[in-house]
């Protein structure tokens, strides 16, 4: 797939809570809560404009009986797609809109997603040289997954000096 970035869209927001609303229709109960993260979420951020929505539920084994209806409603069912206990679906197929993440409320991975967005929230200097090295990606790599790749190293630092933050607040 092509890298798509593009400048902070204010209705990435709006998009959040329009698919929050609609996925509430589908999951009922198990859902906690939802979160927006990732580059949508982080205002200033260049992104690929696809919105990053964190879904908190009760019993992640339970999700897995909504697979069919997911489908039915347009998302690809991806399961856990190389993160333990998470399951992904994705909406918009090869024009996406959002990718959804479903974890248990207790999964140990939504702390660094979480911690990541809120310091990139307070860290202006960062979002700018975040932005400029995606930018710089964006122009070396076409395709995402060689995009991503590129990206990782520099993700995990940056998500190293939000922990540091956050345990030091």
């Amino acid at each position: 797939m092509k890298v798509r970035l593009s400048e902070y869209d204010e209705n990435w927001v709006r998009m959040f809570d329009d698919e929050t609303q609609f996925l509430k229709g589908i999951f009922g109960d198990e859902i906690i809560k939802f979160e927006h993260f990732g580059s949508t979420s982080v205002p200033g951020m260049k992104a690929k404009p696809v919105i990053d929505m964190m879904c908190l539920v009760k019993d992640i084994k339970k999700i897995d009986t909504f697979n069919e209806q997911m489908h039915l409603f347009g998302y690809d069912v991806a399961g856990e797609w190389g993160i333990q206990g998470r399951r992904l679906f994705r909406k918009g197929g090869e024009n996406r809109t959002h990718h959804i993440h479903v974890y248990q409320y207790d999964n140990p991975q939504i702390k660094r997603h979480l911690v990541l967005r809120d310091y990139l929230r307070s860290h202006p200097e960062e979002v700018e040289q975040y932005r400029c090295f995606k930018e710089e990606l964006a122009q070396r790599y076409d395709d995402t997954a060689f995009y991503s790749k590129a990206k990782k190293p520099f993700v995990k630092e940056l998500e190293q000096r939000a922990l540091n933050w956050f345990e030091n607040q």
